[in-house]
């Protein structure tokens, strides 16, 4: 699993600070969580090929979580996209998209589906034959979801040396992969476990955009590989998180303590702030491994 940070800035876009925008890599599949202006910039710069998009998860319908979406749509119409595009979001992002797809008259030669959320409680939202996706419930000034990405158990690992020894047939490998056992030329049966080793353990991801402090998030997340969440503010405007429904980094970090993480990542920094490294300070004082998220960089999980 592998997290690139294509944008991290609060509200609005600046030279060298792109608004909210991720692409994670999970098994071999990519999906964009959220699509904040410039986004598909961005992916150009990083060479994504866009064709490998399937799903696009946007967290709210505030500009610089979305504004970039109408754009990524047309130019994969431009590009000549043939295959599905799935889009999850709060309800009302579909009319959105579509008037001004009708506006623009530049409908999509590829279908593009809307899944449209309203629930107050986590669901799950895609099972793929990988991973899954549930929403994580927020708090923020408008309807708004987080998501966690889960991966599935994966197929068992063939013990090369193993299978050398007994003579095992190529032919068999897929088999040993899905956990059963084999049977030799003259009969005998080899259990699997001899033959194979566990699969990698799965990994998980939780994106939270833009939520207050939110306590009862954590047993959402509990115990996985490494959370994004939101750090707008410093503690020094306490007052203004309260104000906005955004977190301080100390917040984010008494989240991911209390859900036992992996690893923390910060981000949505607000232009207030030259100097990121006081989110680091502050974060931790609750919560050790604490990184901060900077547009372009990759964190593989």
């Amino acid at each position: 699993m592998k997290l690139t940070i294509l944008g991290c800035n609060a509200a609005t876009p600046r030279k060298n600070a792109q608004t909210t925008a991720q692409l994670l890599e999970i098994k071999g599949q990519m999906v964009l969580i959220d699509c904040g202006e410039g986004t598909q910039l961005q992916l150009r710069k990083l060479g994504v090929k866009f064709a490998r998009i399937q799903h696009i998860f946007i967290s709210h319908l505030h500009g610089d979580h979305f504004y970039g979406l109408i754009g990524l749509i047309s130019t994969f119409r431009l590009l000549g996209r043939s295959a599905d595009l799935h889009v999850y979001g709060p309800t009302g992002i579909k009319e959105i998209i579509t008037l001004q797809l009708k506006l623009a008259k530049s409908w999509t030669d590829y279908k593009l589906y809307f899944h449209e959320l309203n629930s107050a409680e986590s669901e799950m939202v895609l099972d793929h034959e990988k991973f899954t996706v549930e929403t994580l419930p927020l708090d923020h000034r408008v309807y708004t979801n987080g998501y966690l990405f889960k991966e599935k158990v994966g197929p068992r690992k063939i013990d090369q040396a193993a299978v050398e020894t007994h003579g095992v047939s190529i032919a068999d490998m897929e088999n040993l992969k899905q956990g059963k056992d084999i049977s030799l030329d003259d009969g005998t049966v080899i259990e699997n476990h001899r033959l194979t080793l566990d699969p990698d353990a799965p990994k998980s991801y939780a994106f939270c955009s833009d939520t207050a402090y939110k306590p009862d998030l954590s047993q959402l997340i509990k115990g996985v590989t490494c959370l994004y969440h939101e750090a707008t503010f410093l503690d020094s405007h306490q007052d203004l998180a309260l104000k906005t429904k955004h977190s301080t980094a100390a917040e984010a970090a008494q989240i991911a303590a209390a859900a036992q993480v992996g690893q923390l990542i910060l981000g949505h920094f607000s232009s207030r702030y030259p100097d990121l490294k006081e989110f680091i300070t502050q974060a931790q004082q609750h919560f050790q491994n604490v990184d901060l998220a900077e547009d372009g960089k990759g964190f593989v999980l």
